[in-house]
C-alpha cells in the first residue's frame, strides 16, 4: 500500500499554509467592517475588477500586484464617481463596472494575449503555486492594513453602524478612504491564493459567519480571523487530498460552514426561552 506523504511536510504546502496565515489577520481586521458596512459586493467587485490588469501584467512585464492595484484603485474611484454623480445606486454602479471589467479581461485574454489556461489561475487562484514573491506581497499588505487599522479603527467602529447600502459610504472622510484602500489592498493580496473571483471566501464569508454569534465588534474580528484561518487550512488539505482547486475548496467549505451556522442560529432562536 502506497502512503501519501505528510501534506505539511511538502514545501509548496508549507508556503500555501503560510499564505493563509498572512491572509487570516486581514479577514480579522477588515471582515467586521465589510459586513457591518455592507461592503461585501464592493469587496468582490474590487477583486474581480483586477482581472484585465492581471491579464495584461504578464505579457507587458508589469508586476501583477502593481497592475492589480492600479486597476482595483481605478475601479474604486470610478465607483465613487458613479455613485455620487451618475444617479445610480451603488450596487447598480458596482454591477455595471464589474461586468465591464470582466468583459474587458475576457477579450484581452482570448483575443489579444491568448492567455489560455492561465485565465483559470487568475480567476480562481492557486494556493499550491505560491512563491516567495507572493508571500512578501502578503506580508506587505498585512503591514499596510494593520497600520491603517491602528490609526483609524476607532473611527471605523464608531461610524460602522450607520452606513447605507452596498458600496462606499456617501460621506467619504479620510478614515473611510483609508478603509476602502485597505480593503482594496487586502483583496489584491488574496488574489494569488483564491483568485480574482473568490476574494470573498477570505474577506467576507468568515466574517459573515462570525456575525451570527458575535456579541461585539471585537468578538466579530476574532471570530472572522479564526474562521478564515481554520477554513483556509482545512480547505487546503481537502484540495490536496482530492486534487481539487484550493481556492474553490476554501470557498465551498466556507459556504457550507456559513449554511450550518445559519441553520444552527435559527434553531437556537426558536428554542423555548431563547428570547428571554
Amino acid at each position: 500500500m502506497v502512503l501519501m506523504p505528510d501534506p505539511l511536510g511538502l514545501p509548496f504546502m508549507q508556503r500555501a499554509a503560510l499564505e493563509i496565515l498572512l491572509l487570516a489577520p486581514l479577514a480579522a481586521i477588515l471582515g467586521a467592517q465589510i459586513v457591518l458596512r455592507r461592503l461585501a459586493f464592493f469587496t468582490h467587485g474590487v477583486g474581480a475588477a483586477t482581472f484585465p490588469g492581471l491579464v495584461v501584467a504578464g505579457p507587458a512585464g508589469i508586476p501583477p500586484a502593481l497592475a492589480a492595484l492600479a486597476v482595483g484603485g481605478g475601479f474604486a474611484a470610478a465607483l465613487a464617481a458613479l455613485g455620487r454623480r451618475g444617479g445610480l445606486g451603488r450596487d447598480v454602479a458596482t454591477g455595471l463596472l464589474l461586468v465591464a471589467a470582466l468583459a474587458t479581461g475576457a477579450v484581452l485574454a482570448s483575443d489579444v494575449f491568448a492567455s489560455g489556461a492561465g485565465v483559470d489561475r487568475l480567476l480562481f487562484g492557486s494556493l499550491l503555486a505560491i512563491g516567495g514573491g507572493e508571500l512578501i506581497a502578503g506580508a506587505v499588505a498585512l503591514v499596510l492594513v494593520a497600520t491603517a487599522a491602528a490609526r483609524c479603527r476607532r473611527a471605523w467602529v464608531a461610524s460602522g453602524f450607520d452606513q447605507p447600502g452596498d458600496g462606499p459610504p456617501a460621506a467619504v472622510t479620510a478614515s473611510e478612504l483609508a478603509l476602502l484602500a485597505a480593503i482594496a489592498v487586502a483583496a489584491i493580496a488574496a488574489i494569488d491564493a483564491v483568485g480574482a473571483l473568490l476574494v470573498g471566501a477570505i474577506l467576507v464569508v468568515p466574517a459573515a459567519t462570525a456575525r451570527l454569534f458575535a456579541g461585539s465588534v471585537a468578538e466579530l474580528e476574532a471570530g472572522a480571523g479564526l474562521l478564515a484561518l481554520a477554513e483556509g487550512l482545512t480547505g487546503l488539505l481537502i484540495a490536496y487530498r482530492l486534487d481539487a482547486p484550493p481556492g474553490a475548496a476554501v470557498a465551498v467549505l466556507g459556504g457550507a460552514v456559513f449554511a450550518l451556522a445559519l441553520a444552527w442560529s435559527r434553531l437556537a432562536e426558536r428554542r423555548p426561552g431563547a428570547a428571554s
